[in-house]
């Protein structure tokens, strides 16, 4: 095979696997996607005693012909990739990769065959199958939102933090080991059970003094919960775009979301020129 046809054959694949642009890549996704839904349904099932009992050998068999498709299908991509090192390393590839190690993990380890249920993971490709565009789009700015708004929310948890550590130890000392409160740490565990308004009830204030305290915790609780929120929404009203992007794939650093007529990489400025 000359080198000619040997590029123009990797970018055949590369455009079929990566992207859902065209008939026959939506029909190779959706054909994922089946697959993928066949073998979490697999080892899920797999899981229940009397199935496993009476249907183990064909849930192997079916599982090992999953982890061979899923197999070939890997070394495709990296084949087909103009930077296979990047796609290896990328957050798809290292999906991709754990989705079909389990499986040959259990040829020397018992059980690891039920972590194959990361394959569900792979199921966020599911926007491009369908041509989801808008939602690709609307996910990036959700990211891009998030990315602006962990200082802000890093600096509210240590503040989070230093009030949990604080009322914690104070429900040490009110209450003590005769209400439950045996150690600091147990009662920085009641006092965030209580901040995030879950309650287990497993621990509970006896004295007035305790139960005072308990119910400003609980207030604060609505309001500690409302400002990640009121963070992420801020910076979702600045990120946010009108354009629609696309299911294309950056060859160089694996990004999607790129419009169609796009010459260069949003995020590392790999000109598409190069793959062609």
């Amino acid at each position: 095979m000359t080198q000619a046809k040997k590029h123009s054959l990797r970018k055949k694949i590369y455009t079929i696997i990566f992207e859902a642009e065209t008939p026959v890549g939506k029909f190779f996704d959706i054909a994922l996607l089946i697959l993928i839904l066949s073998s979490v349904t697999v080892v899920t099932l797999e899981s229940v005693v009397e199935l496993r009992k009476n249907y183990l050998s064909v849930f192997l068999t079916l599982e090992w012909i999953f982890t061979i498709i899923f197999t070939i299908e890997y070394f495709l991509r990296i084949y087909s990739s103009p930077k296979p090192f990047k796609y290896i390393f990328s957050f798809f590839g290292l999906v991709d990769l754990l989705s079909i190690i389990p499986t040959y993990l259990s040829l020397f380890i018992l059980g690891s065959q039920y972590f194959l249920v990361i394959r569900v993971l792979r199921l966020l490709r599911v926007a491009r199958i369908f041509k989801l565009t808008r939602f690709i789009n609307e996910g990036q700015v959700l990211s891009k939102a998030l990315r602006a708004s962990m200082a802000k929310i890093l600096v509210f948890l240590g503040v989070v933090l230093t009030i949990v550590v604080i009322v914690g130890s104070m429900m040490y000392i009110i209450e003590g080991a005769k209400s439950g409160f045996t150690s600091i740490p147990i009662s920085i565990y009641w006092t965030i059970v209580t901040l995030t308004t879950v309650g287990y009830g497993d621990i509970a204030p006896q004295s007035a003094l305790g139960q005072v305290l308990a119910s400003f915790i609980m207030i604060m609780g609505y309001g500690i919960i409302a400002v990640p929120t009121g963070i992420v929404s801020v910076e979702l009203a600045k990120t946010e775009r009108e354009a629609l992007a696309t299911t294309k794939v950056c060859p160089n650093c694996h990004k999607e979301g790129h419009f169609n007529d796009a010459n260069y990489c949003f995020n590392c400025g790999y000109s598409f020129s190069n793959f062609q």
